[in-house]
C-alpha cells in the first residue's frame, strides 16, 4: 500500500517548470474607456442592489459593488451608475428624474426601492423596480439624501426648448381657434336658401 501512495506522491525529478519568452512583446497599453471619463463622481458608497421579478413575482440580486452618482461635467446632468464587484459589469445605469420617488424597504431602515422607467444596465433599455441595501441606516440616509439632491439638479436643468415647443403649440391652439371663430362667423353671416329649394331637396 505504501508503494502505491508512494507511487501518486511527486517526484523532485520529474519537476519541470520552463521559462518562455514572449515572442512578441507588447510596449502600448490599450486603454479602456467606461463612458465615465468627463463625469464627476459625486456620491459613491458599498451597497447590494436587486430588481423585482414580476414574471416570478420576488426579488432578484443584481450585484453587490459600488453605487456612484455622476454628474456630467458639461451638462452638468446627474445619473446612478452601479458595477458589480470584481466583474465591473453595469448592474443599474439611468439618469435621476424628479418623478423617482425612495420609499423604505419594509421592516427595513437602511434600504430603499423606487421604480425606474429606462434603465440602461442592458440593451434595450428596461422599465425596473430596484431596491438598493446598505450597511446600516446612516449609509442609507446619505443616499436619500445625495438622489434628492440630484433630482433637484437635474429639475433645474430642463431644456429651453420645451418651453419654446410649449408657447408654439399655444400660439397655434389659439390660431386655430380664430380660424374656427371666423368660421363660425362666415357661416352665421351666409343668408338662408330659400323655403322652396330646401323642400326640393327633401
Amino acid at each position: 500500500m505504501s508503494n502505491a501512495l508512494d507511487a501518486l506522491a511527486p517526484r523532485d525529478e520529474e519537476e519541470h517548470d520552463p521559462q518562455f519568452e514572449p515572442v512578441i512583446k507588447l510596449t502600448e497599453q490599450v486603454e479602456t474607456k467606461t463612458g465615465e471619463e468627463d463625469e464627476e463622481v459625486l456620491f459613491k458608497m458599498r451597497a447590494k442592489l436587486f430588481r423585482f421579478a414580476t414574471e416570478l413575482n420576488e426579488w432578484k440580486e443584481r450585484g453587490t459593488g459600488d453605487v456612484r452618482l455622476l454628474q456630467s461635467k458639461e451638462a452638468k446632468r446627474v445619473r446612478l451608475v452601479m458595477r458589480r464587484d470584481k466583474t465591473l459589469k453595469v448592474c443599474a445605469n439611468h439618469l435621476i428624474s424628479s418623478d423617482m420617488k425612495l420609499q423604505p424597504n419594509i421592516g427595513s431602515d437602511r434600504s430603499w426601492v423606487w421604480k425606474v422607467a429606462a434603465d440602461f444596465a442592458e440593451t434595450p433599455a428596461t422599465s425596473e423596480t430596484l431596491a438598493i441595501r446598505f450597511a446600516n441606516s446612516e449609509n442609507a440616509a446619505q443616499f436619500k439624501q445625495a438622489f434628492e439632491d440630484a433630482q433637484k439638479n437635474n429639475a433645474s436643468l430642463l431644456p429651453e426648448k420645451p418651453v419654446e415647443v410649449a408657447a408654439e403649440e399655444e400660439k397655434k391652439e389659439e390660431e386655430e381657434e380664430e380660424e374656427e371663430e371666423e368660421e363660425k362667423a362666415e357661416e352665421e353671416s351666409k343668408p338662408e336658401e330659400p323655403a322652396a329649394e330646401k323642400e326640393g331637396e327633401e
